[in-house]
């Protein structure tokens, strides 16, 4: 497949639509004014710092430690705090620069400082331009627990400009691709053996990849539009997610959120064909495209005891049944409940074990 022209689009959600907008050169050519109040991560500061000159004159800016450490309930207080001293008002609005951990920052703070502002954002990693940048959640973790707290905010506008997935490692690219991987799985099997095909262009970041941009978002799009506050259909959006946060927790944020996530939906699959759900061909093809993703991070140790707690704190279980995303032959990604018990567990420790010896 071919790069073809990509639009902008639009996403309706309970507060009206905002604006998706594919651009160049996104620092000299987006338009602010001094009621503007600029959340950076602290990377893209240092990286882009000439370039966002022009930004950077004309508002007041807060600069963002994006790790899951600092996107902390108990954090958030010391951003308000600067942004007071800074002068914003309620007619202000807010614009985030940088990657999932700032926009779940500047999107939380946005829905509560003075009962909601607007907010803006300009994502800088392939995982947030791909998947997380629409939807309008937000998510906070709380003692250790990830994404406790949160709420459903929309943007007023959204600007993608992949030049600026050029300052990323490859990990980061990789973690970006598992999250691409996740929406085509949702559409169907098809799709994702399609977009497949394209590892090599997406990982070199070719003209290819935002037409691949488009397709997710545009996947998620018809998703989110008819669950916007995540009560039905929305849930598969967490496919991969509540292995991978598992796993996330187990190995102290060593593995990037999107290879995570790419182990989990691997060990989602492996659930799904030893439950007999899904077919055995699916798993393994499936696994094969998973495992060039996270090869890297075969030999990163998963503290085990952690795992099992982490998911067993999952915010999405109910009572003591897990409420997992698996895969399905009838179903494709679907919503099913599970026992927390010796089964399931016996099941994970198969698929590490499995894992061991490739």
């Amino acid at each position: 497949m071919g790069a073809l022209p990509v639009s902008n689009f639009t996403v309706q959600s309970h507060r009206g639509e905002y604006s998706v907008n594919f651009v160049e050169d996104v620092f000299s050519t987006i338009e602010i004014d001094s009621n503007t109040h600029i959340l950076i991560d602290q990377n893209i500061l240092k990286i882009y710092k000439d370039k966002l000159e022009p930004l950077l004159s004309k508002a007041n800016h807060v600069s963002v430690q994006a790790s899951e450490e600092h996107k902390d309930l108990t954090k958030i207080p010391s951003y308000i705090q600067q942004l007071v001293n800074n002068g914003i008002k309620r007619n202000h609005s807010l614009l985030a620069i940088g990657g999932g951990i700032t926009q779940d920052i500047t999107c939380y703070i946005a829905n509560n400082i003075f009962r909601g502002i607007h907010w803006s954002f300009i994502p800088t990693t392939l995982l947030a331009q791909a998947d997380s940048c629409i939807g309008s959640k937000n998510s906070i973790n709380v003692s250790g627990i990830k994404n406790l707290v949160g709420s459903f905010c929309p943007p007023k506008e959204i600007h993608i400009d992949i030049s600026l997935l050029e300052s990323l490692e490859l990990k980061d690219v990789k973690s970006g691709i598992g999250e691409i991987y996740k929406v085509f799985m949702i559409d169907s099997y098809e799709n994702f053996l399609n977009v497949s095909s394209d590892y090599k262009e997406m990982l070199s970041l070719s003209p290819l990849l935002k037409n691949r941009i488009k397709e997710a978002l545009t996947i998620k799009k018809g998703l989110i539009e008819k669950d916007e506050f995540d009560k039905g259909i929305r849930n598969i959006m967490n496919y991969g997610h509540s292995f991978g946060h598992a796993l996330e927790s187990a190995t102290s944020y060593e593995l990037p959120h999107g290879t995570a996530v790419t182990i989990g939906m691997d060990m989602a699959n492996f659930v799904s064909y030893k439950l007999g759900l899904w077919e055995e061909a699916k798993y393994l093809s499936s696994h094969e495209v998973f495992k060039e993703n996270y090869k890297e991070f075969n030999e990163t140790v998963i503290n085990h005891d952690v795992f099992f707690s982490s998911i067993s704190k999952d915010k999405k279980n109910v009572g003591s049944e897990l409420v997992l995303i698996l895969n399905s032959n009838e179903e494709g990604v679907h919503k099913r409940k599970l026992p927390n018990d010796d089964k399931f567990r016996e099941l994970c420790f198969e698929y590490f074990n499995e894992q061991k010896g490739k």
